[in-house]
């Protein structure tokens, strides 16, 4: 158990093998949006660092050249960490860009109070722009066996809403101001000869993260290509109708049959093991793994064409929802590690099967597949899938010498939100973060 999570509740708070160990229900005031900015001081000694894959990571200069500083000198990130909940669980971790440099944001995203018709208590996670992020994490790693909750009372970033793309005056959620670039951060560096409003538009892909675990203790919003190489295991949304994306497919839980995303509502969940031996090195320069996708439909690994024929390529979404029921419905994500590997479960609403729970399981290692960094501690991995990965840009080379070596070890943390600084736009309604660990742990 973490140290500083609140006590374990009564019985009547056990939920089949588990415990109840932290709740957040959001019926107190929050206190983020009134917390000052802080500036970014990017390096090894910012708060927020991570590795060589971060916002100045050492990655972006070796491909890049000088080109990729002197882009990122035309910016400022600032930031907000600010604990909540019950002993301070919770920690809220807020992110804008300041494009002219003037001293303040460009946005004001926040997390904050919100009430659904009837008077219920929720938080609202707004995010006006998409040069900004928000996330909920736990302020300290998970412990060894877990299960991780949340409710989602509302969802508005990005998707069809009857039948359209453009509604509410947005397109896919984002408002019509043109330059909504990935600028300055791509999987292949900077690009030469690009201006900021020349780099790939953003519009045509919006998405949220319902709950996905990562690899490391303080997860805060970053530039969009880091966090690919982060994650163990994801439940998201991404709503994007962009060509790449035209052979994949959308399973009907109820038939179990796979149909085209681009035939659904592009609301969908993918549920979503992250391959710890294999890359994406041609989509993402080596900074991504590969995706192995249990659904009612059957299991594929993302890699290889899936379905009748191999009609399909790509992305298997597990389910659609349906947002306009929100929020007199809700749907519930949840996670489980347990001694095994993990479970990923959704539950509520769907299209095409009404209620209804479903859940997979993934092994830490599977058929010789395993979850990306599953270990928690060095004992629980021997070094066998260590590898050494090349990643190329127009100015040079980054290698990583070892992506998963002997001796290593890695956190769970969860997030919930928009962890992306060039990407995705829009506002959620999110509901009862629940920490429970196995009863017999007590």
């Amino acid at each position: 158990m973490s140290a500083g999570l609140p006590a374990a509740g009564s019985a009547s708070e056990r939920t089949g093998p588990w415990v109840l160990m932290a709740q957040e229900n959001f019926d107190r005031p929050l206190r983020v949006d009134g917390e000052p900015w802080r500036l970014d001081p990017q390096g090894p000694r910012s708060p927020w660092h991570v590795d060589a894959f971060d916002d100045d990571g050492e990655a972006w200069t070796k491909i890049s050249g000088p080109l990729f500083k002197k882009q990122l000198d035309t910016l400022n990130v600032f930031r907000k960490r600010v604990a909540f909940g019950r002993d301070g669980w919770l920690t809220a971790e807020v992110a804008a860009v300041d494009k002219d440099r003037d001293g303040r944001p460009d946005s004001r995203p926040g997390l904050s109070n919100a009430s659904l018709p009837g008077g219920h208590k929720v938080a609202r996670i707004s995010e006006p722009s998409w040069d900004a992020g928000v996330l909920i994490r736990p302020t300290r790693p998970l412990p060894p066996r877990y299960r991780v909750e949340m409710t989602l009372r509302g969802i508005d970033f990005g998707g069809k809403r009857h039948g359209t793309w453009d509604y509410n005056g947005r397109h896919n959620g984002y408002t019509r101001e043109p330059c909504k670039t990935r600028y300055p951060w791509t999987f292949q560096g900077a690009l030469p000869g690009k201006t900021r409003c020349q780099y790939p538009d953003v519009t045509k892909e919006n998405g949220f993260y319902y709950l996905t675990i990562l690899d490391y203790a303080n997860p805060a919003p970053h530039g969009n290509p880091g966090i690919h190489y982060r994650r163990k295991v994801i439940m998201d949304g991404y709503y994007s109708d962009d060509e790449r994306w035209k052979n994949a497919g959308t399973c009907n839980p109820k038939t179990g049959k796979i149909y085209r995303t681009f035939d659904g509502t592009f609301n969908g969940v993918n549920a979503l093991f992250v391959r710890g031996d294999m890359f994406r090195e041609a989509a993402n320069n080596n900074i991504s793994n590969e995706y192995y996708i249990k659904t009612a439909c059957g299991n594929v690994s993302m890699d290889k064409p899936y379905g009748p024929g191999g009609r399909f390529k790509q992305h298997l979404t597990s389910a659609e929802l349906q947002p306009q029921l929100l929020p007199k419905a809700s749907y519930r994500f949840a996670v489980e590690r347990d001694s095994t590997g993990y479970t990923l479960e959704m539950s509520g609403p769907f299209l095409h099967t009404g209620q209804t729970t479903l859940r997979v399981h993934h092994d830490f290692v599977e058929d010789g597949r395993p979850i990306w960094h599953y270990n928690q501690t060095p004992g629980e991995y021997d070094g066998r899938f260590d590898r050494r990965l090349v990643h190329k840009g127009p100015a040079g080379t980054y290698i990583t010498k070892h992506s998963w070596p002997k001796g290593s070890a890695y956190p769970d943390s969860f997030i919930i939100g928009d962890p992306h600084l060039n990407y995705y736009e829009g506002q959620a309604y999110v509901d009862d973060i629940r920490l429970y660990v196995p009863s017999n742990a007590r």
